[in-house]
């Protein structure tokens, strides 16, 4: 662990703060009229899996722990958790379904992920910024349907379901974005 000071913070570090361990997630550098700069860094608690938003003097230290990113491949889930491999050691990491919270609806096999390890423990899972996955349900649209962009619920491989254009059928790729779970389009 190695202390920072927190005008050097940068998004995606992890840091020890009031007793809790977190990953910035955002930094806004903010200089008021009077006095010092100050840093209001939005962190996520590894804890809690809550937000919350801190700040710091510029001039603060901060400890920055030690943490790694490994890109690993979703490969299958049970009832002890999601399984995720390793493809340089074929090593199998098993994440908890808390920690995959809001990510569970996009992981088909092979879809690749980074995975963040503090202590050789998970402790975030970050997806791509787009997925592909196959349309499984959707009801047909009706014909001359076309004021105001109409759209309809669509069932993807995974569960999730998104908003879709009327042309779209079952057997469709589409692409979606993890962030918003919108669709942006047909897969090519």
């Amino acid at each position: 662990m190695a202390a920072i000071v927190a005008t050097n913070l940068k998004k995606g570090q992890c840091i020890k703060y009031e007793g809790e361990t977190g990953v910035v997630l955002n930094l806004d550098h903010r200089t008021p009229g009077k006095g010092n700069a100050l840093i209001a860094a939005t962190i996520r608690s590894f804890q809690s899996g809550k937000t919350k938003s801190i700040r710091f003097a510029s001039s603060e230290k901060v400890d920055v722990i030690d943490t790694e990113r490994v890109k690993l491949e979703f490969s299958y889930s049970d009832p002890q958790g999601y399984h995720f491999m390793d493809l340089d050691t074929y090593e199998t990491t098993t994440i908890q379904p808390e920690l995959l919270e809001g990510s569970i609806e996009y992981l088909k096999e092979g879809l690749m992920v980074e995975v963040l390890l503090l202590e050789e423990n998970p402790v975030s899972v970050d997806l791509p910024a787009t997925v592909e996955l196959a349309v499984t349900e959707a009801s047909e649209g009706l014909k001359g349907d076309t004021a105001n962009n109409p759209t309809k619920p669509a069932t993807l491989e995974t569960g999730k379901i998104v908003q879709v254009p009327l042309f779209i059928k079952i057997g469709d790729v589409l692409k979606v974005n993890t962030e918003e779970g919108t669709y942006l389009g047909r897969a090519n």
